[in-house]
């Protein structure tokens, strides 16, 4: 397994076997090796990758296509020759807060002049015990969970620009630093 960060774009769409396909564009920045560990000095293997513009810095674990990469090599776009699919994480947008019909999709209460419960909770609880129970559905801030996508497929690679398109949308906003995962 290899390890990417890239830095979320923009969505768009792409015209492949005559049919449109929704595809989201990741910016792959210039990678830099930081620092290898090693069993003998740090008890386990990784490498900190670096962006070369910024003081990001962030720690993945040692892969095979990664293993021969020294102190300050350029991490390009050549690992993902042959890879089909990816694994894609990071941190969804925060929207606030927001009611439970919203945050829960719940279903709209009646809809008359004299009704008050459009976007009514309903019930939390019951007679006994006199509390609320854990786990309630309930409204409060929404987002800023963490998003794993597993087999994205990998549609296009620009070698020339460092942009990579994969398939359907990805978590965060735009501009966000996403981890990619093949």
């Amino acid at each position: 397994m290899a390890w990417l960060l890239g830095k979320k774009l923009e969505m768009t769409r792409i015209i492949k076997q005559d049919k449109l396909v929704p595809v989201t564009l990741i910016k792959i920045p210039e990678l830099k090796v930081f620092q290898v560990k090693t069993t003998a000095n740090d008890w386990y293997e990784a490498i900190v990758l670096e962006i070369a513009d910024s003081d990001t810095k962030r720690e993945v674990p040692m892969s095979d296509k990664m293993s021969g990469l020294k102190k300050w090599d350029i991490v390009s776009l050549d690992v993902l020759d042959w890879v089909e699919i990816v694994t894609i994480m990071w941190i969804s947008k925060w929207k606030w807060f927001a009611w439970a019909m919203k945050r829960h999709n719940f279903h709209w209460g009646p809809w008359r002049v004299w009704s008050k419960f459009h976007r009514a909770l309903w019930s939390i609880g019951n007679r006994k015990p006199r509390r609320t129970k854990p786990g309630q559905k309930m409204h409060g801030h929404m987002g800023t969970d963490h998003v794993t996508l597993k087999k994205v497929p990998l549609e296009l690679v620009n070698k020339n620009i460092n942009v990579i398109a994969v398939k359907g949308a990805v978590p965060g906003a735009r501009n966000s630093l996403i981890v990619l995962n093949f």
